[in-house]
């Protein structure tokens, strides 16, 4: 009796201090509003409930203990006629209290000294996206794999590895409703960046229109937890940050006004730090967002993912660049296409794509680095260590590398006939080839600082352009598959 009563009062002074009601304390720590008046009537709790009670305390009395302020929420004119915001409908395993911006300062500083991540670089990203066809033609290949999947009920279920800013996703999205345009979809994409995020999630109220039977589970987790949803660890399920937005409204525009509005919710669900040893972004809180219209709520029963019950037997999984090209091998196998791999189910397929090289693009960069070829490892490379790494678990596994011409596809630089000529090449075009040319290469910085002292790059990326007219690049892939039952 006594360590429950210290139980209640070290609730007691932390919804004070926060200044929360002890039935929101409740349903944040073990998804119970009733759990503080159950524990002074003298209902016996679990020591399981016990230690994830005090565990959540622990995680929040740093953040307690120092100034916080509420941000302001700016609500439009929208929000004002609603009966409720979709924010007061999100269903969350935990809120963590709004840090102060001197705090979020501070935890948003890099170290000074940490290992270079060629991705991080949004600029760079930014522009390849917007300038090359990569995406379309992945979202294409992807496209192909479709007319091979044997989806059962209750829904037809993807998972994307890797969802960028969405434009893979959303054209893989169009041509499912095509496909099969009266099936519910369970959609899974794994994102840490807090912009690709915002970016993928605003292209998804056409879609939320088109097909209405679609649930839509944007994660940060990590490539061995996010198709089941679920962190590994026990600290980290006990923290999981789980959102439930059910879309009200029937139009793209109402779908549109309701995501803009998880703004702050993803800022605080979608932080990282940096890890000491790779430089590689963890994240701070595991977070999950589950999005779905809520007229078809009902319909969708089965197919709306519940914490804890989520499984991982996908029908297609899209793991599109999902490492980095200089990784090893077994790198590659171990942390992102072995744990995929176990998440296919019956009849299920994962298509991997990565850069292959051998193309202009990589010419350019030869010519300044003359031996430089960062594709270490191809599609047959990293089969042969996949089979290797399951063992004997891979008996019901298909691995397919297939034939050049069917692996292997381009894409292009996209440039406008007057761009390119033989008379001059526009700088602006230049300097978006070479981005593109160092994009893919995953060039570091701190390499590309002597090179661009002097014109010599530019040169070799206009003596490229010039010879084949215009720029592209390859792409390769390979299919694993799980046998049908």
């Amino acid at each position: 009796m006594d360590d429950e009563q210290h139980l209640i009062q070290e609730i007691e002074s932390y919804c004070n201090a926060a200044g929360i009601a002890e039935s929101t304390f409740g349903r944040q720590a073990v998804n119970d509003g009733k759990f503080v008046g159950r524990l002074r009537a003298g209902k016996s709790i679990t020591m399981s409930t016990v230690a994830k009670v005090r565990q959540f305390l622990k995680d929040r009395q740093r953040p307690l203990n120092e100034t916080h302020v509420e941000l302001p929420q700016k609500k439009s004119a929208l929000d004002k006629s609603r009966r409720a915001t979709p924010i007061k409908k999100l269903q969350t395993q935990q809120a963590n209290p709004l840090k102060s911006p001197k705090e979020r300062q501070i935890r948003g500083r890099e170290p000074e000294k940490r290992q270079f991540r060629f991705y991080d670089n949004r600029q760079k990203y930014l522009l390849f996206v917007n300038t090359c066809s990569e995406k379309w033609a992945v979202a294409e290949r992807v496209g192909m794999e479709l007319g091979h999947i044997h989806p059962k009920p209750p829904a037809l279920r993807i998972f994307d590895a890797g969802m960028g800013d969405g434009t893979v996703l959303t054209n893989v999205m169009r041509q499912m409703h095509r496909r099969f345009p009266n099936f519910p979809f369970h959609i899974v994409g794994k994102e840490i960046s807090l912009e690709d995020v915002r970016l993928g999630l605003e292209k998804m109220p056409d879609r939320f229109h088109e097909h209405p039977a679609t649930v839509l589970i944007v994660t940060n987790l990590y490539y061995t937890e996010a198709p089941w949803l679920a962190p590994r660890s026990m600290e980290a399920a006990a923290a999981l940050n789980w959102i439930e937005v059910p879309l009200s409204g029937t139009s793209s525009h109402a779908f549109h006004e309701q995501i803009k509005d998880l703004q702050p919710i993803l800022v605080d669900g979608w932080q990282v730090k940096s890890s000491n040893k790779t430089g590689n972004p963890l994240y701070e809180r595991p977070s999950v967002l589950v999005l779905y219209r809520e007229d078809h709520k009902f319909l969708l029963d089965r197919v709306i993912p519940r914490i804890g019950q989520a499984k991982a037997d996908h029908d297609l999984i899209i793991a599109s660049q999902p490492y980095r090209a200089r990784m090893p091998v077994e790198f590659k196998v171990e942390k992102v296409i072995a744990p995929l791999s176990k998440a296919l189910a019956p009849g299920g397929r994962l298509l991997g794509v990565h850069s292959y090289g051998r193309d202009p693009g990589l010419e350019i960069i030869q010519k300044i680095w003359p031996e430089e070829n960062p594709f270490v490892s191809n599609r047959h490379d990293i089969l042969k260590t996949l089979k290797t790494t399951l063992g004997k678990s891979r008996r019901d596994l298909n691995f397919n590398a297939y034939s050049d011409k069917r692996a292997l596809f381009q894409y292009v630089m996209h440039t406008l006939p007057s761009e390119i000529s033989n008379v001059s090449i526009g700088t602006s075009t230049l300097f978006a080839a070479w981005n593109a040319a160092i994009y893919v290469a995953q060039i570091e910085d701190e390499r590309l600082e002597p090179i661009i002292q002097d014109v010599s790059y530019l040169q070799a990326t206009r003596e490229v352009l010039s010879r084949y007219s215009g720029l592209w690049f390859n792409d390769e892939s390979f299919v694993v598959s799980r046998k049908r039952d």
